[in-house]
């Protein structure tokens, strides 16, 4: 009787083991295909994230040396005032398993604030940010989900002109973004990028350009582009760098499966074994009984 129930326990655990292996199986093979995806699309995004950088930086050139064509420069986008009330525009994923990318741009944020009398408003792009802010009752001004994998000029526009139009009224004193910098396919970075007031760099060697009717004039015509082109950027790096970081989260979970698979199947072995040993000790034990 003794032996009977050794092997039951022995039998027992072995099906919970095989039935736990199937489990591992089954979850490898989503996270394995969810891999490929975010490799498939990081690639995409990659080139996506260099291609609008020259853009961006030659914009930026034009505004500083349209700023430098004037000792006196000052419009109402370059002037600091005593910032009483901010609004963030804060790029974060529509989804999750992508490790701390999430999570990290999101912690910037509400960090960046930490001292402020009042909460700033936020432009949510990504469902998990407008969950996030939402859930902790911010004043979402905006909110845009699934935009990120082919954001357009003209959302990037739009979500711009909401900003300058808050700024230009008084609503709010300093516009932020927070987005995450795609350094590499294993390394992306939250950072944080003022929008508005503009800081603009004196060139020494900007050449001799004659504005009409005036530099504040072509600089305040200009500024809307240039906002548009900042937050398309910000989206274009955040999702590349949510496609590197899932990549990478799902290698990671592909490769526990494995380990966690080969670590079952010698437990599983090892029951097997010791079921098999104990029916010998039985069936000797019988023999030597009968005889």
């Amino acid at each position: 009787m003794l032996f009977t129930g050794v092997i039951l326990i022995a039998s027992g655990n072995m099906k919970a083991i095989k039935r736990r292996i199937k489990s591992v199986g089954s979850t490898k093979q989503i996270t394995k295909a969810m891999q490929l995806v975010a490799s498939s699309k990081l690639r995409k995004a990659k080139a996506r994230a260099e291609q609008a950088r020259p853009y961006f930086n030659e914009l930026y050139k034009t505004m500083c040396e349209i700023a430098s064509a004037n000792t006196d420069f000052s419009t109402i986008y370059t002037v600091k005032r005593e910032v009483k009330n901010r609004l963030f525009i804060v790029v974060a994923g529509d989804r999750g398993l992508a490790g701390g990318y999430n999570s990290n741009v999101l912690k910037m944020a509400v960090a960046a604030h930490a001292n402020d009398a009042e909460k700033p408003k936020i432009i949510a792009i990504g469902k998990k940010a407008g969950e996030f802010f939402a859930k902790r009752d911010y004043e979402i001004v905006a909110s845009y989900a699934n935009i990120a994998e082919d954001i357009k000029p003209n959302t990037a526009q739009d979500i711009a002109n909401i900003a300058i139009d808050m700024f230009a009224k008084g609503e709010v004193d300093e516009v932020v973004v927070f987005y995450t910098m795609f350094v590499s396919s294993m390394s992306q970075e939250p950072h944080s990028m003022s929008v508005l007031p503009m800081d603009t760099v004196e060139l020494e060697d900007y050449g001799v350009m004659t504005y009409d009717p005036s530099p504040e004039a072509v600089f305040n015509r200009i500024v809307p582009r240039f906002t548009a082109s900042l937050i398309q950027c910000a989206v274009v790096e955040s999702y590349a760098s949510e496609q590197g970081a899932r990549r990478t989260a799902m290698e990671n979970a592909t490769d526990n499966a494995d380990a966690m698979t080969e670590s079952l199947s010698l437990l599983y072995n090892r029951a097997r074994q010791s079921s098999i040993t104990t029916e010998i000790i039985d069936i000797v034990s019988g023999a030597s009984a009968q005889s």
